[in-house]
């Protein structure tokens, strides 16, 4: 029996569908729903580790110094301070970075230890070895499936995976002999698999597809700011995280004061510590008295005289994200994660991260069935 050629292009997609859908199950479902977990980082880590915002007022009141000899203590040894945050709301503890010496952790980057301090009394609240915990591991599956070296890049193409799954699904659920309200109702076939494959795969395939190209997008950073023209990101080496110098001219007290009094009036909110280079410096970043763009002062720590200071040229996330200066990245970084879209998108985002784990398992029961089924028919 010969088939029409859109016949035939059915059956094409149906398999590219399948092998897809099974051949990758196994690493798609981890991978999306790290994704859905993360979408509601902050509230899981308020959640987790609770002790670590049990601050006992809002106010930042201690000097830097005062925090950053709550950290010494609390690291004992273990790691050597880099950064002190501020509060960015009210409510939230000071934290402190230290770099542990040692092997280095993923893609050569320095493992860290965390210090969360208490604002009104710099009495440490909580500290670990950040890579440890549940939500960094969470990051780390999402972002490389804890793969060193080439797991972005394997994450980027299970991304162009998902989305041709995503499209090929569209294809398939679309009715073939009846209208497309018709096609919306719950009772496409016999089987509650098959309805709810269908359902939950017409419903969430368009936000499972723009979560794809958007992981696309933030897994292949050169070629993606090229394509939509936007300025390169640096090449990172591998040796870019340079330690902190061993013994600093310039004290932490000297440098705050130096870089508050080039601007009268700000209050810190970063601070880093001078690292091994041509010119170590220290970096504070400040918040002007009335408001508007941080600036981020330079100390210099042989001299410990400022250098010129600078606005904030983006909103980019604390720490260096991939989500970088230019206006497309950072909208994708928000699309993907859910940052500053609305509760509404990050539900919806949430469930599509959920999704391909019910698409999965629904497909492969479908998929043994019809196998089954197959086989009888052979045997018949």
């Amino acid at each position: 029996m010969t088939h029409s050629p859109l016949a035939r292009l059915r059956r094409v997609w149906l398999d590219v569908h399948l092998w897809l859908g099974v051949g990758l199950m196994v690493v798609l479902i981890p991978l999306s729903v790290s994704g859905a977990i993360l979408v509601w980082h902050d509230a899981l880590d308020r959640s987790l580790y609770a002790s670590r915002y049990a601050v006992s007022g809002p106010e930042a009141s201690q000097p830097v110094g005062a925090y950053a000899a709550a950290a010494a203590r609390a690291f004992a040894g273990r790691a050597t301070l880099t950064q002190i945050r501020l509060p960015l709301r009210r409510g939230d503890p000071v934290v402190a970075v230290g770099r542990i010496a040692g092997p280095t952790g993923s893609g050569g980057r320095p493992r860290t230890y965390n210090v969360w301090i208490d604002p009104p009394t710099a009495r440490v609240l909580a500290d670990v070895e950040i890579a440890r915990t549940f939500i960094m591991v969470t990051h780390q599956l999402h972002g490389s499936l804890l793969v060193p070296g080439t797991g972005r890049q394997i994450v980027g193409w299970l991304g162009w995976a998902m989305f041709v799954s995503s499209a090929t699904g569209l294809w398939l659920w679309w009715p073939r002999h009846a209208g497309f309200v018709k096609g919306l109702r719950w009772r496409r076939g016999a089987s509650t698999m098959f309805n709810l494959h269908h359902t939950v795969g017409f419903w969430l395939c368009l936000p499972l597809a723009v979560l794809s190209l958007t992981g696309v997008y933030i897994a292949f950073p050169q070629t993606s700011h090229a394509l939509v023209g936007a300025p390169a990101p640096p090449v990172r080496s591998p040796g870019r995280f340079a330690p902190p110098v061993e013994r600093s001219a310039t004290g932490l007290e000297a440098a705050v004061a130096a870089a508050l009094a080039a601007n009268p009036g700000a209050a810190v909110a970063t601070l880093n510590t001078p690292t091994k280079g041509k010119d170590p410096a220290w970096r504070i970043e400040l918040n002007p008295a009335g408001g508007g763009k941080a600036v981020t002062v330079q100390v210099r720590d042989a001299t410990g005289r400022t250098k010129p200071a600078k606005a904030r040229a983006d909103t980019a996330k604390p720490g260096g994200g991939e989500g970088g200066p230019d206006p497309v990245s950072r909208w994708m970084r928000s699309v993907h994660d859910g940052g500053g879209m609305g509760m509404v998108w990050r539900i919806v985002i949430t469930l599509a991260g959920v999704a391909p784990a019910v698409l999965g398992v629904t497909g492969l029961v479908m998929w043994l069935r019809r196998r089954a089924r197959q086989r009888a028919i052979g045997r018949a």
